[in-house]
């Protein structure tokens, strides 16, 4: 198979590449070099594919590549968190504007299997239950509790407690941040194209993926990478809230073996977004003790208060993966977080660009 993988120098897209050529199947590599997160250029480990720098928005350019392709493995974003509204228009030109360039060119070559690379953070909060009222979209925390440390999200009916779920693919989709509002959009988009095309697009809707060639030293960094930084300073890592907030950390390695496996797997009927998690759900706090104990770091800080448009907690249903793709997650938590402390990392990157 002949595959057109975007964003191939990136912390996923390079790991992607390079278990598709050890696989047997041929790629086309490109990427655009975003500063955000290339501070130090196109890496060492990314160069043996001799990939194109270029710009997904550039239209003649896919045109090229895209001849002889039987699929696409999209994964050329803008990612992190952010800084402020200001990345507002960077994000949806990115994110958005770039997915609909590629979709067209497509099209005009006739390629019609995607992979694409969703996050979990479309969902906003995950999955809650009431005692009282059984399943329930939680209300909006309130910036009073968050700043009496009242973290938990609470019943929209009763205001009580509420127990968090899995949340499987079927959730109601609500993005916090403007880059979550740019996947949700990707996601839109590429459903629109496989309707009117008859194409099939897998969405991998990725969960909080670390491991080795993730960047660092900059605000669009995943949080492990943030907690080795400052591990590797000797400063403690920085909890927001309790610490307390439940995500599924799922290891880069892994997240490369689905998009081989969607690669590979039949063509779904028009888009299909499926969960890429470890079914192995922990709190930020774990990660940061487990990360500084296998660096032989200060212990993890707890600094209250939370960043804006963050969610409490969101813990993924791995079922639809290991159903429709034959996907388990094959590296644990404590093998990988600890692998992690020596893993080579990105050059700094910077904010410009």
């Amino acid at each position: 198979m002949r595959v057109l993988v975007t964003g191939a120098a990136g912390f996923i897209g390079s790991q992607v590449a390079d278990l598709l050529v050890a696989e047997g199947h041929e790629v086309v590599c490109l990427d655009a070099l975003l500063p955000q997160a290339h501070g130090g250029g196109l890496p060492e480990w990314s160069r043996r594919h001799d990939p194109v720098v270029g710009d997904v928005r550039d239209p003649a350019l896919l045109d090229r590549l895209l001849s002889g392709v039987d699929a696409v493995c999209h994964q050329a974003a803008m990612v992190g968190h952010g800084l402020d509204p200001s990345d507002a228009p960077a994000y949806a030109s990115h994110n958005d504007f770039g997915t609909a360039v590629l979709l067209a060119a497509m099209h005009r070559a006739g390629v019609s299997r995607l992979v694409l690379a969703s996050s979990m953070v479309v969902y906003g909060e995950g999955c809650y239950e009431c005692a009282r009222h059984g399943a329930v979209r939680p209300a909006a925390r309130r910036p009073v509790d968050l700043a009496a440390g009242r973290y938990d999200p609470t019943c929209p009916h009763c205001a009580g407690p509420l127990t968090s779920a899995l949340v499987g693919e079927d959730a109601p989709l609500e993005p916090r941040s403007t880059y979550a509002a740019s996947k949700l959009a990707q996601e839109h988009l590429a459903a629109a194209w496989a309707r009117q095309t008859g194409g099939g697009v897998w969405a991998l809707r990725y969960h909080n993926v670390y491991g080795p060639r993730m960047p660092r030293d900059t605000p669009y960094a995943g949080v492990a990478s943030i907690f080795r930084s400052a591990l590797a300073d000797g400063q403690p890592p920085r909890l927001y809230e309790d610490g307390r907030q439940r995500r599924d950390f799922v290891h880069v390695t892994d997240v490369a073996r689905a998009n081989l496996r969607a690669l590979t797997a039949p063509a779904p009927d028009g888009l299909v977004p499926v969960n890429v998690c470890s079914g192995e759900p922990h709190t930020v706090g774990d990660l940061a003790a487990a990360l500084a104990s296998a660096m032989n770091g200060p212990s993890p800080v707890v600094v209250g208060g939370a960043r804006v448009a963050d969610v409490r907690h969101v813990v993924a249903d791995p079922r639809r993966a290991r159903e429709l793709l034959g996907y388990t997650a094959e590296v644990g938590f404590v093998d990988g977080v600890t692998a992690f402390a020596t893993d080579p990392l990105r050059e700094p990157a910077t904010l410009a660009g």
